[in-house]
């Protein structure tokens, strides 16, 4: 069960943290608060497009998500659609009603599990060879789904001058540039050169019809069903796997405390996405987790606290108040963005998730030492010999293969668990071999009982010829 404790000290500290990032290096903050842009944009378009979400309320209550979780949690924790409902929802056309009651099933599922402890029972037990290869699956994947569907259908000149391969080239060469200056504020140059480029793109005359209202819905049993055959049993293992458990130790490999604040438990990061939903679907609302790429792509173009959600949940929370009135530019300067721009952004943001599995046998969670007060100093960790690094390689390369392979977290998380425990056995079965002197238990002898077995009396195997 959830224990509650007083989370003032806690918010004092996220709020110290936050002001001194912004001040410190306010650039940094507002580029790496677009980082997630390049998954959130065309998710959130298609699905207003097709009339699942109302574009006011999803960018009210996403706004108000941002706000809330950067001034509670203190790290750029970001707020991403849930991605197998958004799948669903785009290519069966949902209703408003059957997006809502996919959203508030997987919301109340994962509420429940959180509020009893079964997430954090289950990360507990969770190996984090087996975290870490779900983290490189999904980096990887990201990776190469911003390749496949956003920089492979284009060519060097089309299919307009402000979108091509050239244009994604310039933000390669820009990604770069950062290695050697990582103060360039590059989510921020491309996100502004990106809306430019869609504010002098060719016009659309086809009229978009978003939903451009805040409804108060009431999903029929009927769309409750269709939401939990369809697309809800699907989205409830990644948003546990990916958007809890991931993004968590994810929280604490890239922003480990101190200095930064501590990490969102997998208790709260559920509770959070339950709460959420819970409110925001019931009015149109986009159904929305925390990502673990997500927090990927606003760490590596910068961002370091909440300061940088905050300022992004405020432009949604003014865009939100703007689409109420005008949602037609909206959408059409969203959804006209490059893809070669957005392209680039996803690319880099998935290799900074995959990038994480390269501490699975340094300084990962599990080999740190921990002092009284269950705080790690950067050095102490545990030692681990080369069979034990070779299995917790395997358990991650099998973990990632399998999610790719399946395109499946449930399928990775269950495989990887197997790879696990199979080498656990296999170290069980190698101590009772030595301990029966190397005797399989068919061929054992109990000298004790064995009838017409004197003192001296030896096994065939055990003569020397």
């Amino acid at each position: 069960m959830v224990t509650i404790t007083n989370p003032l000290p806690r918010l004092r500290k996220a709020h110290r943290h936050n002001a001194e990032t912004i001040r410190k290096d306010p650039l940094a903050e507002l580029s790496g608060s677009l980082g997630d842009l390049g998954t959130l944009l065309p998710i959130l378009t298609a699905l207003v497009i097709s009339r699942s979400i109302s574009l006011p309320a999803t960018l009210l209550f996403t706004g108000a998500a941002n706000i809330i979780t950067g001034v509670a949690f203190g790290i750029p924790l970001p707020v991403q659609p849930m991605k197998a409902i958004a799948a669903v929802a785009i290519a069966r056309k949902f209703t408003l009603e059957e997006n809502a009651a996919a959203g508030i099933i997987v919301a109340s599922l994962v509420g429940v599990l959180s509020v009893t402890g079964l997430i954090s029972y289950a990360n507990k037990i969770t190996p984090i060879p087996v975290v870490k290869g779900i983290q490189v699956g999904a980096g990887i994947s990201l990776s190469v789904s911003a390749g496949t569907n956003m920089l492979t259908p284009l060519s060097w000149t089309g299919p307009w001058w402000g979108d091509n391969l050239l244009w994604a080239l310039f933000a390669v060469i820009l990604l770069l540039s950062t290695f050697a200056y990582p103060k360039v504020p590059y989510a921020l140059i491309i996100f502004s050169l990106g809306i430019l480029l869609a504010i002098l793109s060719p016009k659309n005359h086809d009229p978009t019809s978003a939903v451009i209202d805040i409804p108060v819905l009431h999903p029929s049993g009927e769309d409750f069903w269709k939401a939990l055959t369809t697309a809800s049993l699907g989205q409830l293992p990644l948003t546990i796997l990916n958007s809890v458990i991931a993004a968590s130790a994810l929280a604490s490999d890239l922003l480990p405390s101190p200095p930064y604040p501590p990490a969102p438990t997998v208790t709260e990061l559920g509770v959070s996405v339950a709460a959420i939903n819970l409110v925001a679907c019931w009015f149109g609302g986009m159904p929305i987790c925390h990502g673990s790429g997500g927090l990927a792509g606003q760490y590596r173009f910068g961002a370091r606290s909440g300061s940088s959600i905050i300022f992004l949940g405020t432009l949604k929370l003014l865009l939100g108040i703007v689409a109420f009135f005008h949602p037609e530019p909206i959408v059409s300067v969203l959804s006209k963005i490059p893809a070669s721009l957005l392209g680039v952004l996803i690319f880099a943001a998935g290799i900074e998730l995959a990038k994480v599995g390269e501490s699975v046998n340094t300084n990962a969670r599990d080999l740190r030492i921990l002092d009284r007060e269950n705080s790690w100093d950067g050095k102490r960790l545990k030692e681990v010999d080369d069979r034990e690094k070779n299995e917790r390689f395997m358990v991650l390369l099998v973990t990632m293969s399998v999610v790719l392979a399946f395109k499946n977290d449930a399928v990775g998380f269950a495989m990887g668990l197997a790879w696990h425990w199979g080498f656990k056995v296999a170290h069980k079965v190698e101590e009772w071999r030595d301990q029966s002197n190397g005797r399989p238990f068919w061929r054992r002898v109990n000298h004790r009982y064995g009838e017409g077995m004197g003192l001296l009396a030896h096994e065939e195997s055990d003569r020397v010829a």
